[in-house]
């Protein structure tokens, strides 16, 4: 049965209408009751709202099932209720019962003023600067009553035997749903647990109920519940469990963010926990918040990012006539890419260039329309020349160089200007002109043959005739693809595009581009942030590209409570904002990194590997180290990862040993996974062996560590030594690359030794073989980037 068929959404929206009409943006508890009878949910207590004031019947009081009756207190500041003695069991009698409602009524709220003077910085802001007996008494007046809620005793109160469920709208993902162990400890299990145990997070638009549970089903919560562990028995059926999530991710995408017709947004719901009582799943805490729709973010013309990446022309605003500035650096770039100066126009002032490109005076005096219109001025200067780029239709896309736009208090209100300028132009026409930056470092795009990086050569010298790879790096900061073109010569995408602050052109829509380029198959990206939504369509983005065959690695800085703010709240505190983004991301189909260093080695796999077949996760590892080969099996697992050792095929072992014979190693050499060839292995030996392993059906990669300074191996670049030298046709350096060449499966190389061996590290890179410092990285990255490839086929094959 289709969600839809079970779920009163006309009801839903009855109780969010009569709470707006209220002057409410909330549910209280026994409305979320309703609200999830509404939806589907299978067993909500039944509850009577005592109204402070109001006398009610015995009859009302002894009408809810049970000998015991639960009661809590009704307030619309009081969250956290069983910290304040606002939540009590007592027997159903209207004694009872009378007592205790009478008690809370009283004793809550001076317990809750306790509380929030103990705690000032979390207490409601209508109870600031309250203290007393005039605090005591503005808690009293929100208390809208107590809640008698029928008592339903759990099949056990053992740990694992509660569920959180809860949605939650984020700003950059819309509505996010998540499951796991609840209870009043939800938020210590999730801090202590490993990543993913206790808590799992996706976003609704990209998931379903069965999908969802997929995800769940890796947690402690569900091994718990299914009576996965010792001395337990299943209390819940898997098919509950399913229309459970089914439901709540229905409520979402109708009360979304994303959705045009959405009546109201849910900006937050959450039961903790649903209980379990002889198969039923019963909900025993609630709370919802909601809020009115919002106007949804302009659509911005996506296409004419072909005119920034491959423009036939391109100005230049900011070139000074007498000095080395930014923009005459921008200039000498464009041109050493080799760009056709006769295709390139400065807006300047004064004579004509020394450079000898053509000079106008103004937007006003350009002969044509640019594809590309470079800015490199004063910040203070932009505002303007966006309006009259705007008015003057001077150009398909822009590239805002300059800093300090929306970065500081001060220019805030100018990057609103600029902000609304171009979003008006999106909104008419054919959506005006494209803006990448403010704050950017430029784009290289080799297939555009320019390159607008105001980075001298000097800096940074450019092999600019080197071959490049089917590869983009889109990276929020200009600062990191600079440094990691700097330090990683090895990658060597076809485009590196600096967004900067996101005036206009966002991540989302870089990814959107890429997807459908036939020139791109691997995406890189470093983020720090989303604009509104864009979250929801990077990941959108990022699903779509993997679909149609690409790779998309990514990397999120401001993963800790100090590199971004930190959440508040049950949901949100246990789906944070990172977690939430790395959740998505991965589920899309992305490789997530951990850190610079796994983003670095990730997009060089990428890189080199994208032809290659990913058949399972059975690693050969090979070295002449011991220690190297012990390091690759102590790599092989992590919290984020998982491979096996292979185990090798009787064919296999007899030619390896055939090899060892040869060599005379035979005596040396057990022939087990990992493989330790003895340092006195030679580099035939080396190549030989790792076609061999490559070749066995059950191995499906090959990490081979290169022992550079083994005496047997050629691994020098400067010698007089004939046996190291690594430019001979028996070296490692010629022999490597035509075994990986003839292999579709992945062949990693380690080469753990200095500088020295630099050059032999460079000689592999240039014929597309990766090779690592240290085995334990080449073996992390390898893993995850085969356990992304086999997730990604799932997702081709229907099953994600």
């Amino acid at each position: 049965m289709n969600s839809s068929d079970y779920i009163d959404f006309m009801a839903i929206t009855a109780l969010f209408q009569q709470a707006h009409a209220e002057f409410r943006n909330f549910l209280y508890e026994y409305e979320v009751y309703t609200l999830l009878s509404k939806s589907g949910a299978e067993t909500p207590p039944r509850s009577h709202l005592m109204l402070r004031g109001a006398r009610a019947s015995d009859e009302d009081l002894v009408g809810i099932p049970g000998e015991r009756a639960v009661l809590k207190i009704v307030s619309p500041t009081i969250v956290h209720k069983t910290e304040v003695g606002g939540v009590r069991i007592v027997a159903k009698t209207p004694q009872s019962v009378r007592s205790a409602q009478r008690r809370m009524l009283y004793e809550v709220p001076e317990n809750y003023a306790a509380w929030i003077e103990r705690n000032p910085d979390a207490a409601p802001p209508s109870y600031r600067n309250l203290s007393g007996q005039a605090l005591v008494a503005a808690i009293s007046r929100d208390v809208k009553g107590v809640l008698q809620v029928q008592f339903m005793p759990p099949d056990s109160d053992t740990f694992g035997h509660e569920l959180i469920v809860g949605l939650r709208r984020t700003r950059e993902f819309g509505m996010i749903v998540s499951a796991g162990l609840g209870g009043t400890d939800t938020e210590l299990y999730a801090q202590r647990f490993r990543k993913g145990q206790a808590i799992v997070a996706a976003s609704t638009l990209m998931t379903d109920g069965q999908t969802f549970f997929e995800l769940f089903r890796q947690t402690i919560s569900y091994k718990k519940l299914a009576g996965l562990t010792r001395g337990q028995r299943r209390i819940v059926a898997d098919e509950q469990l399913i229309e459970c999530f089914e439901s709540f991710v229905a409520m979402a995408n109708f009360y979304s963010p994303d959705n045009p017709d959405a009546p109201f947004v849910i900006e937050e719901l959450e039961v903790n926990p649903f209980a379990f009582t002889d198969y039923l799943m019963v909900p025993l805490d609630g709370m919802c918040r909601f809020s009115l729709p919002e106007d949804r973010p302009v659509a911005r013309p996506v296409g004419k990012i072909q005119n920034l990446l491959h423009p036939q022309r391109i100005g230049i605003i900011g070139v000074s006539a007498t000095r080395r500035n930014f923009g005459r650096i921008i200039l000498e770039n464009i041109l050493a890419q080799g760009f056709d100066p006769q295709s390139v126009t400065i807006l300047r002032e004064g004579a004509p260039d020394k450079s000898g490109v053509q000079c106008v005076p103004d937007l006003a005096a350009l002969p044509h329309k640019l594809d590309l219109l470079v800015v490199a001025v004063g910040a203070a200067q932009v505002p303007d020349l966006v309006e009259e780029i705007i008015s003057r239709d001077a150009a398909h896309a822009v590239m805002l160089i300059p800093g300090g736009m929306g970065e500081t208090e001060d220019s805030r209100e100018r990057a609103a200007q600029v902000v609304a300028q171009i979003n008006a132009a999106h909104s008419r026409g054919d959506g005006g002109p494209v803006f990448l930056g403010a704050n950017c470092m430029g784009v290289v795009s080799r297939p555009g043959r320019y390159d607008t990086w105001f980075i001298p050569e000097e800096k940074l010298p450019r092999d600019r005739g080197k071959p490049y790879r089917r590869a983009a790096l889109v990276s929020q900061s200009g600062a990191f693809m600079l440094h990691r073109s700097s330090q990683c010569p090895e990658l060597v995408p076809a485009y590196m595009i600096s967004m900067g602050n996101q005036t206009d052109l966002t991540l989302g829509d870089m990814v959107s581009y890429f997807k459908d380029s036939d020139q791109v198959d691997v995406i890189a990206v470093y983020a720090e942030g989303f604009s509104d939504l864009d979250g929801l369509a990077f990941c959108r983005a990022v699903r779509e590209a993997v679909m149609a065959g690409k790779e998309v690695v990514f990397y999120k800085a401001g993963r800790t409570p100090e590199g971004k703010s930190a959440t508040s709240g049950h949901t949100a505190s246990l789906a944070g904002d990172f977690m939430v983004c790395e959740s998505c991301v991965r589920q899309a189909g992305a490789i997530v990194a951990q850190n610079f260093n796994q983003f670095q080695d990730l997009f060089l796999l990428a890189e080199t590997l994208y032809g290659k077949k990913i058949r399972g996760n059975r690693l050969a590892a090979v070295s002449g180290a011991g220690f190297e080969a012990v390091g690759m099996a102590d790599s092989i697992q992590s919290d984020d990862y998982s491979m096996q050792l292979a185990p090798f095929a009787p064919e296999t072992v007899d030619k390896i040993a055939a090899v060892l014979r040869e060599k005379r190693l035979d005596a040396l050499v057990g022939i087990v996974n990992p493989l330790d060839i003895n340092p006195a292995a030679d580099d035939d030996a080396h190549a030989r062996i790792a076609a061999i392993l490559a070749a066995d059906p059950g191995v499906d990669a090959v990490v081979l560590g290169l022992d550079p300074l083994s005496p047997a191996m050629h691994t020098l670049a400067e010698t007089d030594v004939p046996a190291f030298d690594l430019h001979a046709e028996s070296s490692i350096a010629k022999l490597l690359p035509d075994v990986a060449g003839q292999s579709d499966k992945p062949i990693i190389g380690v080469i753990d030794g200095g500088r020295l061996y630099d050059p032999l590290r460079d000689a592999l890179m240039a014929e597309g073989v990766p090779v690592f410092p240290v085995c334990d990285r080449a073996v992390t990255a390898l893993a995850q980037y085969i356990q992304a490839r086999l997730y990604a086929d799932l997702l081709r094959g229907g099953l994600g």
